[in-house]
């Protein structure tokens, strides 16, 4: 009877341990996962937002030595048509690029919207430029459209750095709710390690007092 009694207290013991180091694996998983989702997260920080926010600045200060190299076109008295020309060619060039680069990040619905909007504004202002420097002195029409294209790819280029710091902003709030969840982990295991401390001191103690009684019985 005691034999069963004790196999049945030790099967209940095992099955204990068992739960708990399954427990244990089991959160085990989660705090990996949790860690991977942060670096995730803190990576696509750096490669998504901080790096395409660059080259919003980047592109706003092509357009800005665009506009300077036309203005100095139109205020020369001897026409240089054809270097005003390669200029704003290697710069719509180098816009190109930037604008590749960006589109190769990942990119929220909002923030596709406003690149799709950005480079239809960017080829109707190539298209100003061209009409512009094709006569050798610049219409007023054209160049108040000029202006006013140029603010408005401005303002796209803001609306984009806005994303930006929205999306930037949700990234964060992510990191610090998976921070969060890692201290609840960290918190289980050490209650799960206190557990199986309290067990294996129960568990020696109760060997112990079974050999007192078993030494006791032989005595007698």
């Amino acid at each position: 009877m005691k034999i069963a009694f004790s196999l049945q207290q030790k099967s209940k013991i095992a099955l204990l341990l068992f739960c708990i180091m399954a427990c244990t694996i089991l959160i085990r998983f989660l705090e990996d996962k949790s860690i991977k989702s942060m670096n995730n997260a803190f990576v696509s920080m750096y490669n998504d937002r901080l790096v395409p926010a660059t080259d919003l600045f980047n592109i706003s200060e092509l357009l800005f030595e665009k506009m300077d190299a036309i203005e100095k076109h139109n205020l020369s008295v001897i026409s240089e048509t054809h270097q005003t020309t390669k200029l704003l060619v290697a710069q719509d060039f180098k816009i190109d690029s930037v604008l590749k680069k960006y589109e190769q990040t990942f990119l929220v619905t909002n923030e596709k919207n406003h690149l799709q909007l950005l480079k239809e504004k960017l080829k109707t202002h190539q298209q100003l430029e061209k009409q512009l420097i094709s006569t050798s002195k610049g219409n007023k029409i054209t160049i108040e459209q000029l202006n006013n294209s140029y603010k408005g790819i401005l303002k796209n280029l803001s609306l984009l750095t806005k994303t930006q710091i929205f999306v930037g902003k949700e990234l964060i709030k992510e990191s610090q709710s998976l921070f969060a969840g890692s201290k609840i982990y960290s918190a289980i295991q050490f209650a799960l390690a206190i557990v199986i401390g309290v067990l294996i001191v129960s568990i020696i103690f109760a060997s112990n007092v079974m050999k007192i009684k078993q030494e006791k019985f032989n005595l007698n």
